[in-house]
C-alpha cells in the first residue's frame, strides 16, 4: 500500500487502516527525512490544517466530502499532513 492515497483509494474496514497506518510509518522510517512535517508537532498542526480544508481538498479530487467522515478520510488526512502547508 502506498502512503500517498490516489483518488480512487478507499480504506474499507478497520484491517485496511490498520495496514495503511503501518505503511505510513514504514515509510517514515525509511523516508521520513523528505517529508514535509517531519515532527509529530509540525505533523499534527498540518493534519488539523488539512482537516479544516479537507473540502477543497475533496473538490480538487472531484469528490464529495464525507458529511460524518470515514476510514478512507482519516487515512486522507493523515497522508496528507505528511506534505500539507
Amino acid at each position: 500500500m502506498d502512503p500517498l492515497l490516489s483518488a480512487e483509494d478507499h480504506i474499507p474496514n478497520r484491517e485496511a487502516l490498520a495496514a495503511f497506518l503501518a505503511c505510513l510509518r514504514e515509510d517514515h522510517a525509511q523516508h521520513g527525512a523528505e517529508w514535509e512535517n517531519q515532527t509529530l508537532d509540525r505533523f499534527l498542526e498540518a493534519l488539523g490544517a488539512w482537516i479544516a480544508d479537507a473540502q477543497g481538498s475533496y473538490a480538487y479530487l472531484k469528490q464529495d466530502l464525507p458529511p460524518e467522515g470515514d476510514r478512507t478520510f482519516i487515512a486522507r488526512a493523515l497522508s496528507a499532513a505528511r506534505i500539507y502547508e
